[in-house]
């Protein structure tokens, strides 16, 4: 197989044995930006799927490129929790001009925790679900880039087992901003209740999670990292006076981000 090219939003696509071709294309509103969701690029994509003509790997290292520039910290090594948030801890290391470390590694013998009945079992899976290179960081301070916290559970056994292994400091910092608002688009967003960026914990999340610190990326940080790319290409297609880009406007959902929502909601 071989990638041909994206399906623009709105697009119907006739596939053949002989070509493809476009049967039609549904029109946006006019004006109205498109509303790609941004938590494809986040968390929800392959790392090497392609979205809007750039790789969702490349964007997840600029989102760590970007979230050094927003917080550095005084540490020894650069990690992350295998493996997805590996593209951004790379982009974060390399920017810090700090090496990029393996603090875990995944037990491939434990099943998946999320499905454990109650809170308490989830932890303990989480704890067992990784063994620990404590070779690689004994009396060292470790930052620990993740992609994104939305209820703070999870992470938290991390840092005590990365404590407990020798670990002098553990930062986290957070290569995404905090999810705050329900999706309607379709994403299983957890209640606002449940949100950790919503609860009185957030305030101190640091000390809630056991943490030295926690920094997220912005919003703003976020929106360019995955923009940029796009910008960059459209301007050369612009001077070129090139007629191949059709998108329109760019334009990203951050609505668990910051509660805009990309339509009006009925309820």
């Amino acid at each position: 197989s071989r990638y041909y090219r994206e399906v623009l939003p709105g697009e119907i696509v006739k596939i053949s044995r002989y070509d493809v071709q476009t049967l039609d294309v549904v029109p946006r509103p006019e004006g109205d930006p498109s509303a790609f969701c941004i938590f494809e690029y986040v968390y929800f994509a392959r790392p090497d799927s392609i979205f809007e003509g750039q790789m969702v790997y490349s964007v997840r290292k600029r989102c760590g490129q970007q979230l050094a520039i927003e917080a550095p910290v005084e540490a020894d090594l650069v990690s992350t929790v295998p493996e997805s948030a590996t593209p951004a801890a790379l982009g974060y290391a390399e920017k810090c001009g700090l090496p990029y470390v393996e603090v875990l590694c995944k037990n491939r013998y434990v099943g998946r925790t999320f499905i454990q009945p109650n809170m308490r079992l989830r932890q303990l899976g989480v704890a067992k679900k990784f063994g620990v290179l404590s070779d690689n960081f004994k009396g060292k301070r470790v930052v620990i880039i993740d992609d994104s916290i939305v209820r703070g559970n999870t992470i938290s056994p991390i840092i005590k087992l990365l404590r407990e292994s020798g670990a002098k400091e553990v930062h986290i910092r957070v290569a995404s901003p905090p999810i705050r608002f329900p999706c309607y688009m379709g994403i299983n967003i957890p209640t606002k209740e449940e949100l950790i960026a919503n609860r009185p914990e957030f305030l101190d999340l640091a000390k809630y999670i056991g943490a030295d610190s926690v920094v997220y990326l912005s919003v703003e940080g976020l929106v360019s990292s995955v923009q940029e790319s796009i910008k960059a290409r459209q301007a050369i297609e612009n001077s070129l006076k090139t007629q191949r880009s059709r998108a329109g406007k760019i334009g990203h959902c951050t609505a668990c981000l910051t509660g805009e929502y990309p339509v009006e909601l009925e309820w």
